[in-house]
């Protein structure tokens, strides 16, 4: 995270206390916000703890290090910027090349055809001057959506690595749930899949691995015998975990038509 030499007072607590906390939000864009407001439902989240210390002589710079600085000193600023351009040249190249089936996914989010770190472009644009500080973790919490709280390992996160959908995680999301046709094959993996006879269901989280929907389904038996729906959080794994955003779309694809056979095949359609 960047800030500008404007924020001198920040800079003076930091150095005054050097104790702190930051957010870094991961946004739930269109219909899915509104719908976790409603059911007043947090997301998974990550709480961090470390030290924050001026960066001196890094030449490298990956994915995870240009989300964790927020002050750059100018020597450093020349290879950050490099590096960023690249990230953002080599995420366009993707989105450029994408085939038809991850152009309409994209395209239907409000969002846009936009990565993660396009965000960033008004660092590679501003005049602003900055300096540099490194985040380094000392530890790791995992607070699940059910506010469970789960240590993680530091090990697990230095041998960890960037998940290949991340950088457009959001705009798949939203261009999901933005889509009623694709919104009603969540449904279809919900009664496929599952054997849940959902009534409705959103996208609420991406990944090389998978993927978690939102659907909403009859809840458990009341003491005067009826049923209400709820919404409940369901996980589909891949086979085989996707490399790209057109893989990702391609494993949505195959998913969409064995779905619909089985379904159509319960109903006597088929």
């Amino acid at each position: 995270m960047s800030t500008a030499e404007a924020d001198n007072q920040k800079q003076g607590n930091t150095i005054i206390d050097e104790r702190g906390s930051f957010a870094v939000t991961s946004p739930f864009p269109g219909p899915l916000a509104n719908l976790l407001r409603s059911i007043k439902k947090l997301p998974a989240r990550v709480a961090l703890s470390g030290d924050v210390v001026p960066l001196k002589g890094e030449k490298q710079f990956d994915s995870c290090t240009l989300n964790l600085i927020f002050m750059m000193s100018v020597e450093l600023v020349k290879l950050a910027s490099e590096s960023l351009r690249e990230t953002i040249s080599s995420e366009r190249k993707v989105i450029k090349e994408s085939n038809y089936c991850v152009s309409g996914v994209l395209s239907a989010s409000n969002l846009g055809c936009t990565s993660r770190s396009e965000n960033l472009q008004e660092l590679l644009d501003g005049n602003e001057q900055y300096v540099v500080y490194k985040f380094n973790l000392s530890s790791c919490m995992y607070i699940d959506s059910n506010g469970g709280t789960h240590e993680v390992d530091l090990k697990d996160i230095e041998a960890s690595k960037v998940d290949p959908l991340s950088p457009f995680s959001s705009s798949l999301i939203d261009g999901i749930n933005q889509s009623e046709v694709r919104r009603r094959a969540l449904v279809l993996f919900c009664i496929a899949y599952l054997n849940r006879n959902a009534k409705d269901a959103f996208m609420f989280s991406v990944d090389g691995r998978g993927f978690d929907v939102l659907g909403k389904v009859l809840g458990p038996v009341m003491n005067d015998g009826s049923r209400e729906y709820q919404w409940k959080e369901f996980r589909f794994t891949f086979k085989e975990a996707v490399r790209d955003v057109e893989s990702f779309c391609q494993q949505l694809v195959e998913m969409e038509e064995e779905a619909l056979k089985t379904v159509s095949s319960f109903s006597g359609i088929g």
